[in-house]
């Protein structure tokens, strides 16, 4: 029932070092016991040797009882050490000891063969009882040794007290005391490398949390960037061109209703695309369906003498054609247009994406919003970066209404902080200039690094 050296079992602490500690704790604590064990046993074999004469039944009931509190003490306190919802002997160990010690006490003045089970008493002191305590306990324990083997040694034989019976003791209990100390000091490192050990669990169980936490939140804003750039729009263009062709139709001009649903069809087939692509990870489609015709027409265009043309260059050409086509379908006439300035060179998927995400969001805000009569999208290549501008002599608007971090009530106004968002992400730089009856233009930069072969100074 060891207070003090309770010890996590052996091998399983989680410090360096630890195991060794433990297992070091764990067989001396077994070794202490055992050596209690075989000095009681050795004591009563010796009783049982002189017949039990005189005190001799008297000191076998006390030494049962001296080994059923022993070993009470000592398995309540494993079985706590092994599950701590168990009982907790701890507050009762003083008690214990006490129980031990006064049995002891009157067994060594039944036979002097008991006195050797001080040397075991000794580290229970030690490591039971506070150290200003333990030393006066051990001090007069070896005094209580000493004047019980020269009473005994008197009654057999009359003999006077002898050195070897004061030096005996004297030495076994510094040893007991010298023994008992390091082990508390073991014991005490065990335990700072445990605490230390778990602290260390906890923070990197923490670091995790807060890791997983901060992956789910940009994980979270990179799906609303994508929702909003594609999939949203894409159903706000179905939705309008469903209306027009609902109206054609009650006007009875099919030709025009016809062509509005192949409009739906194709619009709803990108969203399609938009969102498997999501699931697998990939460029986004219309990048790769460009990619894919580049590939395909390489071998004609180089035939031709001219070289395939850049998949954004094609995207973004493609994107103002749709955008006309769908501002037609609310009957507003819309012209827009596409130029190109340098010599494109290949840009890393991250730019393509936030180059054409940006085009879709400024040109749906043009042709829903501006009532803009011309829209021009530009890229330029300029050697140390991309840019691209998105102009518009609509209505225009105050930028500063809108850039919140929640957009307006109704869930829209969230392509300029979206669009932030991805700039920001590639160091790049956007800038919005804008007011009411004054058109827009929309104007994002990002660095390039190094040149890489081929690109024009």
């Amino acid at each position: 029932m060891d207070d003090k050296a309770r010890s996590t079992p052996a091998g399983t602490s989680t410090a360096a070092g630890a195991p060794d500690a433990a297992v070091i704790l764990r067989v001396l604590r077994v070794c202490l016991h055992s050596g209690f064990a075989v000095l009681l046993l050795v004591a009563v074999v010796r009783l049982f040797g002189t017949g039990l004469q005189g005190t001799g039944w008297p000191a076998l009931g006390l030494a049962l009882i001296l080994a059923a509190v022993y070993v009470l003490g000592t398995v309540l306190e494993k079985r706590h050490s092994a599950d701590p919802s168990r009982f907790d002997p701890r507050p009762y160990s003083h008690l214990w000891l006490a129980a031990v010690c006064l049995l002891w006490l009157l067994l060594i003045w039944a036979s002097a063969d008991f006195v050797w089970l001080a040397f075991p008493l000794f580290f229970l002191q030690l490591q039971v009882l506070p150290l200003r305590l333990a030393l006066p306990a051990i001090a007069l324990s070896t005094v209580l040794v000493i004047v019980a083997l020269w009473f005994h040694n008197s009654a057999a034989d009359g003999g006077a007290l002898q050195l070897p019976m004061v030096l005996g003791p004297a030495f076994g209990a510094a040893f007991a005391v010298v023994t008992g100390l390091a082990y508390r000091a073991l014991y005490l490192e065990a335990e700072k490398q445990r605490l230390a050990a778990e602290e260390l669990r906890r923070t990197r169980a923490e670091l995790a949390r807060s890791q997983h936490d901060a992956g789910t939140l940009a994980e979270r804003a990179r799906l609303a960037r994508e929702i909003h750039d594609t999939l949203a729009q894409g159903f706000s263009s179905i939705v309008l061109m469903g209306r027009s062709a609902e109206k054609s139709l009650d006007d009875g001009d099919t030709a025009t209703a016809r062509d509005r649903l192949r409009t739906v069809q194709e619009t709803a087939s990108a969203n399609l695309a938009e969102a498997r692509n999501f699931v697998r990870g990939l460029q986004p489609p219309a990048l790769a369906e460009d990619s894919a015709e580049q590939s395909g027409d390489t071998s004609v265009e180089t035939l031709a003498g001219s070289p395939p043309e850049d998949p954004l260059v094609n995207s973004l050409r493609r994107l103002c054609e749709k955008t006309e086509t769908e501002a037609a379908a609310r009957g507003t006439r819309l012209r827009c247009r596409f130029d190109l300035e340098g010599t494109p060179v290949d840009l890393p998927n991250p730019y393509r994406t936030t180059l054409l995400r940006a085009a879709q969001s400024s040109l749906a805000n043009v042709w829903v919003h501006a009532q803009a009569g011309t829209a021009v999208v530009t890229l330029s290549f300029l050697g140390s970066e991309v840019a691209m501008d998105i102009y518009d002599d609509g209505a225009g608007f105050d930028p500063s209404a809108v850039t919140g971090p929640a957009g307006r009530p109704d869930g829209s106004g969230y392509g300029l902080k979206s669009l932030q968002e991805r700039v920001a992400a590639l160091s790049g730089s956007l800038d919005i200039e804008s007011a009411p009856g004054e058109g827009t233009v929309v104007a994002i930069r990002l660095p390039l690094g190094d040149s890489p072969p081929g690109r024009p100074a």
